[in-house]
């Protein structure tokens, strides 16, 4: 059987997020007091006619995302310290390809958990709604610009980072791929380099590759589909086809958050809340035979 190798020091797997920094990120996912533009403006090939407070979505993703790597940092701690049972990486893409971290860690494609939690960029202090001062650390900042959504070269970075990653891993828990956007790719045919990607394989089973469309606007989501038979458009289909079905493990932890699975959904949603982006992420990182605390 497939994914059941344990996750431990002495056989870690990996985590890597491909994050969409085009322009089309500037959107405010919540917007608030909108106001129209004296000129509109094209961002993406999307005609922008209204501006408004509130967060873009390359904020709220980086900030979730940031929350994301620090909790999944701390169920690695142990009495005597992170134990290195996933290696991680984030990887930004929009006119050009390259990694997401800041800091110490600034061009590194893929890092231990303990040196991540060692190597913070910043560490802001918050206030919860309760009045309650916690700190925030920060690993990456939000980005959004250019006109251009290099998802395939972002893909193939990947699949070179991988392959890598299984030649001195053969044996591990088979590496899991997040790939988040909120539009097309710019550069090709995405559905190839995808599953490029998801035929490099472990002694235990392909690499998983799940994707996340991020809602631009209001509507329904589209939470992990089994067929793409009622999906809405091209690009929803495109993703679909570029997604992994659910191990059993993470099936089995997505109906515990109450999402309705069945044997072949996929990791894939679509027009997704942030909040969703989360519990994808969550349920990504779920495995038969972790050291995981659940």
């Amino acid at each position: 059987m497939p994914y059941q190798a344990e996750i431990s020091r002495r056989n870690p797997t990996c985590f890597l997020c491909l994050l969409d920094q085009s322009g089309s990120m500037q959107s405010v996912l919540d917007p608030t007091n909108m106001t129209a533009l004296d000129l509109p403006k094209v961002i993406d090939g999307i005609l922008y006619t209204h501006e408004a407070e509130g967060k873009t979505a390359s904020q709220e993703l980086s900030e979730k995302i940031n929350d994301f790597l620090y909790s999944l940092a701390n169920n690695c701690a142990q009495e005597e310290g992170i134990r290195d049972y996933f290696y991680v990486g984030v990887i930004g893409y929009n006119h050009s390809v390259a990694p997401a971290f800041i800091g110490d860690l600034a061009g590194k494609k893929l890092v231990p958990i303990s040196e991540l939690a060692e190597k913070t960029y910043h560490i802001e202090e918050r206030t919860t709604d309760e009045g309650e001062i916690y700190k925030y650390p920060i690993w990456f900042l939000p980005v959004a610009e250019g006109d251009q959504t290099r998802m395939c070269e972002a893909l193939q970075l990947a699949h070179s980072i991988i392959e890598n990653w299984l030649q001195e891993h053969p044996n591990c828990y088979p590496p899991i791929v997040i790939n988040i956007t909120d539009g097309r790719a710019t550069d090709g045919d995405p559905t190839i380099p995808a599953q490029s990607l998801k035929d490099l394989s472990s002694s235990d089973g392909n690499v998983l590759l799940f994707n996340c469309h991020l809602a631009k606007k209001k509507g329904n989501e589209i939470l992990f589909p089994d067929t793409k038979r009622n999906l809405p458009d091209d690009l929803a289909r495109t993703l679909f086809e570029m997604s992994s079905q659910f191990p059993a493990e993470m099936r089995n932890y997505a109906e515990i958050l109450k999402y309705n699975l069945s044997e072949n959904s996929r990791g894939f949603v679509y027009n997704a809340k942030v909040d969703t982006v989360i519990d994808l992420l969550d349920i990504g990182t779920q495995t038969e035979n972790s050291c995981l605390p659940r």
